[in-house]
């Protein structure tokens, strides 16, 4: 299967990450956005990106421009009808995620993959409202994009073997990270692990057991974390860990699911991490602690 074009809904965080993945390794992609100026700034971001590794020699001016010549920002979906894949990524609210995906099924062409990069939701659910059900997946990368060498597979109920088969040889084979089958539960692997690590270190907090500096230089350095459970959830966004953890205790119904009231404070304050500058660290405009 030869893939040279991939389309990629929504240019958020992960939209960007992914995006400029898939066109470092060679693809030409065609960026969603809701307006061409929101999809402007979406490609600013990316050239901050790619300058941050020109400035640790981790790329040159000539390769930043390549990766930049290969992402098309576009604002309709129906300028997705030439993508052999397209990958929705944005915010996790399942009516707006079906509404695109119903679109999508119109405008796509019959033979295209469909995938969500959800992290909660059902992809039973979003493939209920579209002709081909059997062509939707889920593609669950894990932030950074760039850095992390992982993807979760997600079958749904009528995810056929020919998707699977074809997807797994994307994410293996074109853009060469390890494809993790996973079958359809809300968190899937990752999500469900990682939120219960984080919300078990909010319980600590609370309890005055450690700060939260000190909670994650002993998992960062006694466990070899690159980040601790507090940089971790400032990176992911905490107002997305709150919707997680939310989503799982209303389908799991299991008190361990149950958000820590720490969070919840954080979030309704607007300390949410990286993209706000601040939530348990501070950071500068580049994402750095401060």
């Amino acid at each position: 299967m030869t893939i040279r074009k991939v389309g990629v809904v929504g240019a958020g965080t992960m939209g960007q990450g992914i995006a400029e993945m898939l066109a470092f390794k060679g693809l030409d992609v065609e960026l969603v956005e809701r307006s061409p100026e929101q999809a402007q700034q979406s490609l600013q971001q990316i050239a901050n990106s790619l300058d941050k590794q020109i400035e640790k020699w981790a790329l040159t001016q000539a390769e930043k421009k390549l990766v930049l010549s290969r992402i098309r920002p576009v604002d309709m979906l129906s300028g997705l009808e030439e993508c052999e894949i397209v990958i929705e990524t944005i915010t996790e609210d399942l009516d707006l995620k079906k509404t695109i995906f119903e679109e999508l099924d119109r405008s796509c062409n019959p033979d295209v993959i469909l995938a969500s990069n959800t992290s909660t939701l059902s992809l039973t659910e979003l493939a209920s409202v579209t002709a081909h059900p059997e062509r939707v997946i889920g593609m669950h990368f894990v932030y950074p994009v760039i850095k992390t060498n992982l993807v979760e597979i997600v079958r749904g109920l009528k995810t056929s073997d020919t998707t699977f088969g074809k997807t797994k040889h994307f994410v293996e084979q074109v853009i060469e990270k390890k494809g993790v089958m996973v079958f359809e539960s809300p968190g899937f692997v990752t999500t469900r692990l990682i939120c219960l690590f984080i919300n078990e270190a909010l319980h600590v907090l609370e309890e005055g057991v450690a700060s939260a500096e000190d909670i994650d230089s002993a998992m960062r350095i006694g466990y070899s974390f690159q980040n601790g459970p507090f940089e971790m959830a400032d990176r992911f966004g905490l107002d997305a860990v709150l919707a997680a953890l939310e989503r799982m205790f209303r389908e799991y119904g299991e008190l361990k699911y149950r958000p820590s009231i720490v969070l919840k404070k954080m979030v309704r304050a607007g300390h949410l991490g990286v993209k706000t500058g601040g939530g348990f660290f501070k950071y500068d405009k580049d994402g750095d602690r401060a």
